[in-house]
């Protein structure tokens, strides 16, 4: 069992339960024999990337207690097209149905998060621009969309509030502006990352003369806006767009010289991969 399946198996376990109410699954129960094995498989029913591959095999085992024989044609991060084959599941018929929507969820979910990022990914190809992620995800599926990011071929933002330091334009407004925020900052100690948000290059003027952050995000400009601003930062922090970016707004914002581009849609706005089980004959 690998480190990412011991992390998440009472992630899975608790969406069985869900699925499983008091415990049965009716349907299964009295419509298929207890004795009755198949062979299923996993398919692709249209093209994309794809993550969540092992979350579906931990369902499939928790549901049989391993008494199933799973074969992985394809791994997380891997292309698919339609009718790939991902994952063959052989046994017990009952056992592959109880578990089969679980699987399915979890695996059509983070391949759509994963198509999604490799399309931003390869649209700003060419340019210095990572492509990252948000904290606008699900209640506990949070570490697994950020996978599926990572299997799209971006990269990570903070995964919570205790990572980093990202300074808002309401702390600046409650804490009283950006000299004070920035002060405050200052005492938190080394280890700890500080970013800090800025509307307009006035405001970024500030944080450049005062100091004291790693990170600045340049939230909601246009692109020549984000030049000016790549050109006042100098390297000496790392730029970061964000704020309304979408497939046709990315390549311009990349073309600006940004270090990173953070898009809370990666995780928050997508339609899933259509992937689905069908049994073999």
């Amino acid at each position: 069992m690998s480190i990412f399946s011991l992390v998440h198996e009472d992630t899975v376990k608790a969406a069985l339960k869900e699925d499983l109410g008091h415990g049965r699954d009716v349907t299964t129960e009295f419509l298929i024999p207890k004795d009755k094995n198949i062979t299923a498989v996993m398919n692709a029913r249209e093209s994309g990337i794809l993550a969540g591959i092992e979350l579906a095999e931990i369902a499939y085992n928790l549901a049989s207690k391993n008494n199933l024989k799973l074969t992985r044609h394809i791994d997380d991060g891997e292309a698919l097209k339609a009718g790939d084959k991902i994952l063959t599941i052989e046994g017990n018929a009952q056992q592959i149905l109880t578990a089969e929507r679980v699987g399915l969820n979890y695996a059509s979910h983070l391949s759509a998060i994963a198509t999604k990022t490799a399309e931003y990914v390869k649209a700003v190809e060419g340019t210095k621009a990572k492509i990252v992620c948000t904290r606008k995800t699900l209640p506990g599926l949070r570490t697994l969309q950020k996978h599926a990011v990572l299997m799209g071929g971006g990269a990570n933002h903070r995964f919570g509030l205790d990572d980093a330091i990202l300074i808002k334009d309401n702390h600046i407004a409650a804490a009283g502006g950006v000299a004070e925020v920035l002060n405050r900052a200052q005492t938190v100690g080394h280890m700890v990352k500080i970013e800090i948000e800025v509307d307009t290059l006035d405001q970024l003027d500030e944080v450049i003369t005062h100091g004291g952050a790693d990170i600045v995000l340049l939230d909601n400009m246009p692109p020549e806006d984000l030049k000016t601003a790549v050109g006042r930062i100098e390297g000496k922090m790392i730029s970061e767009a964000s704020g309304g970016i979408n497939m046709d707004t990315v390549r311009g914002i990349a073309e600006s010289g940004v270090d990173l581009i953070s898009i809370g849609a990666l995780t928050h706005t997508v339609k899933v991969l259509d992937i689905g089980l069908d049994f073999e004959d």
